[in-house]
């Protein structure tokens, strides 16, 4: 028989029961490696002190993904410790995550790789450093989409100049 030492109340307090609405649903994870391997490879980057955040605004028309809401990915490497570390690094991140749950109207798929450092930052800092993440996100889809109608605008009445050479 095992018999552990612990003292009630100690181990979960400050931590609320996670219900419903409040959970991390399966519908905004992302959870393919295809659609992991699409944002590393096509998306763009976000630095910050103890992560680096990997995004890609979805095509509206993509059958398997949902058409609106933002879909996040974790990804650890055996690089950054044990099972253990790796493991409470994306606990620590779906929780910030959570916490934060960003605009539903933005259509992106966002993987989040933390640093090593990200264990020993205060959970404040990660849930803020989560947070400037995705309103660096919501600026950069938000400019790419007026950047793309500007562009498709400019390019048409461009292409005679070029034509004229």
């Amino acid at each position: 028989m095992i018999v552990t030492a612990s003292v009630p109340g100690e181990s979960n307090q400050g931590v609320e029961r996670r219900t419903g609405k409040a959970a991390f649903p399966r519908s905004a994870r992302l959870l393919r490696h295809a659609d992991f391997e699409r944002v590393y490879k096509q998306g763009r980057r976000h630095f910050s002190a103890s992560m680096t955040v990997f995004f890609l605004q979805r095509e509206p028309g993509s059958a398997k993904a949902p058409s609106t809401g933002l879909r996040i990915g974790f990804t650890v490497g055996r690089a950054l410790g044990g099972a253990v570390q790796r493991n409470r690094m994306k606990r620590r991140l779906r929780e910030a995550v959570r916490l934060n749950r960003p605009w539903p109207a933005a259509s992106a798929d966002v993987v989040i790789n933390p640093k090593k450092s990200l264990l020993t930052t205060e959970f404040a800092a990660v849930v803020n450093e989560v947070h400037q993440a995705f309103v660096v996100i919501e600026q950069k889809l938000a400019r790419n989409r007026g950047e793309g109608t500007s562009d498709k605008a400019t390019s048409g009445s461009r292409k005679p100049e070029a034509g004229s050479r």
